[in-house]
């Protein structure tokens, strides 16, 4: 087998700050997103809520793209539990039930060094196996806000992307400085010192992505948009040589203006792919609207896109894929 996609499940407090997550159709229900995109996966619909997993605006979630992916080039996945409200309901990897906190008010990740040496060890069995790369998704409202603090500790004027055409940036920036002003700390002190910079401000899915990325030793492609910054960059503070990964991402976070994915890849020195799926001759507008900035990513549908090219389909065949399962999902909405 030379791919295995997981798929890291994370939340943290930060996604029911209001305003500041789209990853769900209320703040409050951004808390599910994680498992009912891992049972979408597996499933014709998740199974903990019964509801399509929308934006409040009815946008579906990207997961639909890994799952045309997955449909279309077989490839296997598995799902890790990195650190989530509730456990999928689909076989998965139990990493931690740990919760990132709202870092205003206290450290984010206390647990990062259990997290880190479970992900750690799981990474170092896939390594035993003949696996040549793994590409690691992930489900994390509220993760781009966390990954801008994290960005910012360690020395990055980076901006990080919003599942919305209106990167709520200000509300952003307004949290991270509070909890800046709680540490005490100005931007880029934690340079040299990453794991305070996870522990102070990261998530589970940050921490179990390092773990993992620590113990398998092949190819490694960063499969999400400007939270697998943050994990690079912190892979690199680590010491960590970024030439055995890449991000993979979609064309929608490439041409984000609102936030600096290619300035900071530059910076942080790794590669990136984009996917080029289109979505503007859809029938459905909710997908049309990818094509205006809602959503862009997640679920790894960038490197899950990328799976599929190489295995032979085009981006064209993924596109044509996510339509006809959008419509299975619409059909059963009824």
């Amino acid at each position: 087998m030379e791919s295995l996609f997981l798929l890291v499940l994370g939340n943290t407090e930060i996604s029911t700050v209001p305003g500041i997550s789209v990853a769900g159709a209320t703040p409050e229900l951004t808390k599910l997103t994680p498992v009912a995109d891992a049972e979408y996966l597996f499933h014709e619909k998740p199974l903990t809520i019964d509801v399509i997993p929308v934006t409040p605006e009815g946008h579906p979630t990207p997961a639909i793209i890994t799952k045309a992916a997955k449909e279309l080039a077989n490839f296997p996945v598995i799902v890790v539990r990195g650190g989530t409200y509730l456990a999928p309901l689909v076989p998965h990897v139990h990493i931690s039930n740990a919760v990132g906190r709202d870092f205003r008010k206290e450290p984010a990740l206390p647990e990062f060094g259990d997290i880190l040496k479970r992900a750690k060890l799981l990474g170092e069995e896939l390594n035993k196996s003949s696996i040549k790369e793994l590409v690691v998704g992930e489900s994390t409202p509220g993760g781009t806000t966390t990954a801008q603090a994290v960005l910012w500790a360690l020395g990055y004027d980076a901006r990080t992307s919003s599942a919305s055409p209106e990167n709520p940036q200000s509300l952003k920036e307004r949290v991270i400085a509070e909890a800046f002003s709680r540490v005490g700390l100005e931007k880029g002190q934690l340079r040299d010192n990453p794991l305070e910079a996870l522990r102070q401000f990261g998530d589970p899915m940050m921490a179990t992505v390092i773990g993992l990325s620590l113990g398998f030793r092949k190819d490694i492609v960063l499969a999400g948009g400007t939270q697998m910054l943050a994990v690079s960059a912190l892979l690199k503070a680590l010491g960590e040589a970024l030439d055995r990964f890449m991000i993979a991402t979609t064309k929608w976070v490439i041409n984000d203006r609102s936030a600096t994915f290619i300035e900071t890849a530059r910076e942080i020195g790794i590669i990136t792919y984009s996917a080029d799926l289109d979505f503007s001759k859809s029938e459905f507008k909710g997908l049309r609207d990818y094509e205006k900035g809602y959503v862009k990513e997640g679920v790894g549908a960038g490197g899950a896109t990328w799976l599929a090219v190489k295995a032979g389909f085009s981006p064209e065949e993924v596109s044509e894929k996510v339509e006809e399962l959008y419509r299975r999902l619409m059909s059963m909405k009824g």
